[in-house]
């Protein structure tokens, strides 16, 4: 995200990413792909991914999108339209892996929402856009966190991890 919290700038505007976009640097998101095996979106975030034109990313993995709109799967992922709270329940509750929640703004307020969130590790983009899509929407809860590590890297990206802190 931007150092203001922003996630995409107007009309899901990108390009600020390309700030850090440095050949051979993952910033660790090969090693943090070891460690999950199910991905959540909404619905907006992967028509996103679908629309750069690439190979999809994620076939060795779980994929599910929350959508109102769409129904069934697709070859890379089963579209949920049911409540989020139950889903992710069943999901904690099978064997496997860490679910990894890779966007967008409304689902994580909805997981923020019900206590679904059990880490957060987020890229800080070194911009500040000043509108456009924000990580975090208005919750009207308060959510104490436990700082695990950070990371700094020559690029001007600062990486925070923080577990979350269950009352």
């Amino acid at each position: 995200m931007s150092l203001d919290g922003y996630i995409a700038g107007e009309n899901d505007d990108l390009d600020f990413l390309k700030i850090v976009e440095k050949e051979g640097e993952d910033y660790g998101h090969s090693e943090f792909l070891q460690t999950i095996d199910t991905i959540i979106w909404g619905r907006r975030t992967y028509d996103k991914v679908l629309s750069f034109g690439i190979e999809f990313p994620y076939r060795d993995k779980n994929c599910f999108v929350f959508s109102k709109t769409k129904i069934g799967e697709d070859e890379n992922v089963k579209f949920i339209n049911e409540d989020i709270n139950t889903f992710i329940e069943k999901l904690k509750h099978e064997k496997g892996k860490n679910i990894y929640c890779d966007g967008g703004g409304e689902i994580v307020l909805e997981l923020m929402k019900n206590k679904l969130i059990d880490k957060f590790i987020i890229s800080i983009i070194p911009c500040i856009l000043g509108k456009g899509i924000k990580l975090f929407n208005e919750s009207g809860q308060m959510q104490k966190l436990r700082l695990v590590k950070t990371c700094n890297f020559s690029t001007g990206l600062v990486q925070i991890e923080y577990d979350t802190i269950k009352n």
